[in-house]
């Protein structure tokens, strides 16, 4: 099983995308969804995140601009992205696992990356 993520695209500056990420099948709880992404000749850096309970982190570089959400009834998350910029330009990677109580995670699920291109 895999996540399958979607809505990238070029866009110019200032524009929005919204990306989502569905699993291409059943699979089993989890209980934190990751955004990551990867500019050329970066390392991969985590974006935003949403808990099942919700709670939301977000990187300081995204703050105010992306906003991440879940639908369960869709089993659908979702990374808003308004007033995009050049340096938002990468490959977008969803990432769900389900945590444990001592930190390990035990299901650690990646979707294929959609990029997401943005013009000055």
């Amino acid at each position: 099983v895999q996540l399958q993520a979607s809505g990238g695209g070029l866009v110019q500056a200032g524009g929005s995308l919204r990306l989502s990420c569905a699993p291409s099948g059943s699979i089993g709880i989890t209980n934190i969804m990751n955004w990551y992404r990867q500019a050329p000749g970066k390392q991969r850096e985590s974006v935003a995140s949403i808990t099942s309970a919700d709670d939301t982190k977000y990187a300081d570089s995204v703050k105010g601009r992306f906003t991440i959400s879940r639908d369960d009834a869709k089993n659908t998350v979702y990374l808003q992205m308004n007033s995009l910029k050049p340096e938002d330009t990468a490959v977008y990677y969803c990432n769900w696992r389900r945590i444990l109580s001592g930190g390990r995670a035990d299901r650690d699920y990646w979707g294929q990356g959609t990029l997401v291109t943005v013009s000055s």
